[in-house]
């Protein structure tokens, strides 16, 4: 389909950049051009819905770095580039921050969450909030991703009838459709890496303290963490370095002292495969979509045609262990009633709901608008645990990450003395279902979430027109290591396609 301001399609934040540096392009007339591709594209036309609400001071944010840059120079390379938050992402202005609830349509926060801070202190334009899937897909037990209260039900630009995957899926449904340069989204367990898989883009979930949580919605603060969408590896890598460090508000970044770089597009190499020994995690991670193993075996040909020691199998012991133990959830069950009422009662504006348990009544007080397809199995399991001081949630903790640390990822790795272990992010999209929820076939976003570790998803080819993507995953803050084999594999292949809007798959 014809789409306003085409010269936007793929451009790359670099590109971007050349032109605002040679006048070409200012910033004001960037924001003003994703708006009009916003308006017939999301709002119309195809109507994906991928952005719950536009940043009604960004035109005057953008005209104000343009008189910066003219009198001072930019900042660094995302000086007046416009980015989209996922709507669990405060910030302190006329934007609300409802993580898709009408529960907090009034509950504006008092200032941005670290992560916007730093996006606004490098020069980013936050363009507005990305839909997502309601309290970041944990609500029900039988959701619909990318459907909010607020935001209506997200779309997959490659077929309108497929699903975009959750949580962040309107982060990563709005840069496939090139509504904006780049996005944030959140990830506990498949939230970043699925929905880049599924719309054909560049995800990273960052390694959990790298990038700060404070003044995000929480799900688990074991598990939680903030990352970047991009349709290439260096979009992607450009976003993390401002993110990446420690933050005062968040103890946990603590740990990424002298490990964080301000920088992660100097690890960009088109030759970083050659000599890197990648081990192929196919127990648990093959098998569930053929379709999506066929993409990976010619994805896995061609990094060792790219120069890639290839360990084929490299399984991770533990990987059965992990699936069937009920660890996890057990977990993030007492981590998300804490966290959130944590979050809930620094809110402090009056009339806004301060508990789960209040969350709970409004939403059973709200239903025919809160729960017209599914209801809230999660938040009432959640509600009935304990505090964190309880044995089962701590022996549940200690096992999940032993079998994904020690036992597993680590295991796996020193055993093959490994640079990453490779597998298919998830299966093709599978189509929108409000009676009964998702059909999620599998993925390989577990091992790295209960470990806290970082995994990268690039674009690997299409099947019937639906993006697969290819999983990177490593140790502890080896997104350098990552960020380098990910643009190696994506420069060798060029793998990514753009959408076409088409209104349904056969």
């Amino acid at each position: 389909m014809t789409a306003p301001f085409a010269e936007l399609e793929e451009a790359s934040i670099a590109a971007l950049q050349a032109a605002m540096a040679t006048g070409q392009l200012t910033a004001l007339h960037l924001v003003e051009r994703y708006l009009a591709r916003i308006d017939a594209l999301d709002h119309h036309g195809p109507a994906i819905r991928s952005i719950i609400e536009t940043n009604p001071d960004a035109l005057d944010i953008a005209a104000a770095l343009d008189r910066e840059r003219a009198a001072n120079g930019p900042r660094g390379s995302l000086h007046g580039i416009p980015i989209l938050l996922k709507d669990n992402i405060d910030t302190g202005d006329h934007m609300r921050t409802t993580a898709g609830s009408l529960a907090l349509m009034d509950a504006r926060p008092a200032q941005d969450a670290t992560v916007a801070a730093r996006l606004r202190a490098a020069g980013a334009i936050l363009l507005g909030k990305a839909n997502l899937s309601e309290w970041a897909n944990f609500r029900s037990t039988h959701s619909s991703s990318g459907w909010s209260a607020r935001g209506g039900q997200a779309l997959n630009p490659y077929s309108l009838d497929r699903s975009p995957c959750g949580s962040s899926s309107g982060s990563a449904s709005a840069v496939a459709a090139n509504l904006t340069a780049a996005a944030l989204g959140t990830e506990t367990d498949g939230s970043i890496v699925c929905p880049a898989g599924i719309n054909g883009v560049v995800g990273i979930k960052p390694t959990v303290g790298l990038t700060s949580r404070a003044g995000v919605i929480p799900i688990s603060h074991t598990q939680d963490t903030v990352g970047p969408f991009g349709r290439t590896v260096a979009d992607a890598a450009a976003l993390l370095g401002p993110l990446a460090g420690p933050d005062p508000r968040d103890p946990a970044t603590t740990a990424s002292q002298g490990r964080a770089h301000p920088d992660y597009t100097r690890f960009l190499d088109a030759d970083g495969l050659r000599g890197a020994r990648i081990g192929i995690a196919r127990e648990a991670y093959f098998g569930y979509s053929p379709a999506a193993d066929a993409v990976i075996e010619s994805a896995i040909a061609t990094m060792r045609e790219l120069g890639a020691i290839i360990v084929d199998p490299a399984d991770i012991p533990t990987a059965r262990a992990m699936r069937e133990t009920e660890a996890e959830g057990t977990v993030l069950l007492y981590e998300f009633k804490a966290d959130l009422n944590a979050y809930l009662a620094g809110l402090g504006r009056p009339g806004a709901v301060r508990t789960l348990a209040e969350l709970i009544a409004f939403n059973e007080a709200h239903a025919a608008a809160e729960m017209p397809f599914c209801g809230q199995e999660h938040f009432l399991a959640a509600e009935a645990k304990g505090p964190l001081t309880e044995q089962l949630y701590l022996d549940a903790l200690a096992e999940g990450r032993r079998l994904a640390r020690t036992e597993g990822i680590d295991a796996v790795m020193d055993m093959h003395q490994l640079d990453a272990l490779v597998m298919p992010t998830g299966a093709p999209a599978w189509k929108i279902d409000h009676v009964c929820g998702d059909h999620h076939l599998g993925g390989g976003s577990q091992p790295a979430a209960l470990a806290g570790y970082p995994i990268v998803t690039v674009p690997a080819g299409l099947v019937a027109g639906l993006p697969v993507g290819v999983s990177f995953m490593g140790r502890a803050y080896s997104e350098p290591t990552l960020i380098r084999l990910a643009y190696a594999y994506e420069q060798g292949t060029r793998a990514r396609r753009p959408p076409t809007f088409r209104a349904y798959t056969p």
